[in-house]
């Protein structure tokens, strides 16, 4: 392994000039940033995949829901489909993608749709009938193409940035520097008793600027499966389960199920894996009268139709203290910007 890093590290030099000239370039002025007068805000990360994004882009979501027209915009990464497009009831996952199918039927009376170019669909957002007045951008802190009015950084408590190193080397999309342009960090995937100590600790590690607030996340776990109905948790002990993942970093989950007492067969393919039939014909033989299929939220969009007896466990996003900050520093940001544009 230390090898391969070693043969690995010079291509990590010229990515990470690459990132930053790019960087350079669009904090001067000489490739376009696109400020829009609807508020934004954007949730992403400095590393490739696993940081909680879809959980956290979830939480923003009941913050403000009641009280704004709220649209989340996404790459909508797999699709199999082009160009802009709103969310309704004609779409499924392969046409917009995992995620934001996911929050098209989690939530009502929001707005979802997918576009690459996010500039554009902010402008075909603004142009609605029924515009939205904050829109939540997905996956978006490298898409300096849109000048975002606010920017929320993850980093996993198990994995910081700080810790890391550039691709290909490592898994950091960018330089650690990235982390300057973000207004909040939030460290995800905590352990819900993490002391006032070790966040000191991280807050440290992570050296934020004098205008940044770090946050301390865990993941909050339901009592109850969900599927064609519901199951509660302690009633599936008895049975044979069947996990199913297809996600970037199923260890939380995995640590849960066996932190509680629970004994499963681990199917695990690769993050956004697009189920064969072939696959979907596999799992099917391993299923009895005692089984239990398990999989995540992200990851039953997508199968729910093609397997019996599927159910998921619900996560949220938990702060582990001063959550009452995290949501006034939001909230005044949408209520200034609101009235300023």
């Amino acid at each position: 392994m230390k090898l391969l890093k070693n043969l690995l590290y010079p291509f990590s030099l010229l990515y990470g000039l690459i990132t930053s000239v790019r960087n350079y370039l669009y904090e001067n002025g000489i490739f376009e940033s696109n400020q829009f007068d609807t508020p934004t805000i954007v949730v992403g990360n400095l590393s490739v995949g696993g940081t909680g994004k879809t959980p956290q882009i979830e939480y923003l979501i009941r913050l403000l829901k009641d009280h704004y027209k709220v649209a989340v915009l996404s790459r909508g990464y797999k699709r199999k489909s082009e160009g802009f497009i709103v969310a309704d009831k004609t779409v499924t996952a392969e046409i917009i993608g995992d995620e934001p199918f996911q929050y098209y039927k989690k939530f009502e009376n929001i707005i979802v749709c997918v576009d690459a170019d996010r500039s554009n669909a902010i402008e075909q957002l603004e142009h609605l009938k029924h515009p939205p007045e904050i829109i939540l951008l997905d996956d978006a802190y490298q898409h300096r193409k849109v000048k975002a009015g606010f920017n929320i950084l993850l980093t996993s408590y198990s994995n910081l940035y700080t810790n890391d190193f550039l691709l290909p080397t490592g898994n950091l999309r960018e330089s650690k520097r990235g982390a300057k342009r973000a207004n909040i960090i939030v460290v995800t995937k905590c352990p819900a008793n993490l002391s006032e100590k070790e966040q000191v600790k991280i807050t440290r590690k992570l050296r934020p600027s004098i205008y940044q607030n770090v946050f301390f996340t865990t993941i909050y776990y339901a009592n109850a499966l969900k599927g064609v109905n519901s199951i509660e948790f302690n009633e599936i002990k008895d049975k044979e389960i069947i996990l199913i993942t297809g996600i970037a970093n199923p260890k939380p989950l995995t640590a849960y199920l066996i932190g509680n007492g629970l004994k499963f067969k681990h199917l695990k393919f690769n993050d956004h894996h697009q189920f064969s039939n072939k696959e979907i014909a596999e799992i099917k033989k391993l299923q009895s009268n005692n089984t239990i299929l398990l999989t995540t939220e992200k990851d039953y969009v997508r199968i729910f139709d093609k397997l019996e007896n599927l159910y998921y466990l619900p996560i949220e996003t938990k702060f582990i203290n001063r959550k009452n900050d995290f949501d006034n520093i939001i909230k005044k940001y949408v209520e200034q910007s609101s009235r300023d544009s």
